[in-house]
C-alpha cells in the first residue's frame, strides 16, 4: 500500500501555443500526431523512432490522457482539421489552377494507380495511409 500511497498523478506534458496548437512539451510535435499515429495503429515505441525528440514516457502519458479525454481531445483535432482545409480552400483559391501539374505528379506515385486524391483526402493521410481519425 506505501506504493500507492506515494503514487502523484503528473499533468500530461502538453504545452499550447499562441496559435491555440498543442504540443508535446519541449517538442514542435503536436497533439494532434500522436493521436493520429496511435488511432493509426503505431505503437508508442514506433512514434519515438519516428521523432527524436519524443521519449516513451510522454508518449504513454500522452496516450493515456487521450484516452481519459478522448471527446475533448477528437472535437479539437475535427476542429483544427476543418481550419486546416478551410485554410486550403482559401489558398488554392488564391492560386492558378495547377490541375494539369497535378495530374502528372499523381501519374508518378509509386502505385501506378494514377487516382487523384482530393487535397483534403491527401492532407488527412497519416501513418500508413490511413485517416487520422477513426471512423465510426
Amino acid at each position: 500500500m506505501a506504493l500507492l500511497e506515494s503514487y502523484v498523478a503528473q499533468p500530461p506534458p502538453l504545452d499550447e501555443t499562441e496559435q491555440d496548437v498543442i504540443r508535446l512539451r519541449g517538442t514542435r510535435v503536436t497533439l494532434d500526431t500522436v493521436v493520429c499515429a496511435y488511432n493509426s495503429g503505431a505503437a508508442p515505441e514506433d512514434m519515438v523512432r519516428s521523432y527524436d525528440t519524443l521519449n516513451l514516457r510522454d508518449v504513454y502519458a500522452i496516450i493515456t490522457y487521450y484516452l481519459d479525454h478522448k471527446a475533448s481531445v477528437d472535437a479539437y483535432i475535427k476542429r483544427r482539421e476543418a481550419e486546416a482545409a478551410e485554410l486550403r480552400q482559401e489558398i488554392e483559391a488564391s492560386q492558378p489552377s495547377n490541375a494539369e501539374f497535378r495530374a502528372r505528379l499523381q501519374a508518378r506515385r509509386p502505385d501506378n494507380s494514377g487516382a487523384a486524391l482530393s487535397a483534403h483526402e491527401s492532407a488527412r493521410r497519416v501513418y500508413n495511409g490511413l485517416p487520422c481519425m477513426p471512423t465510426s
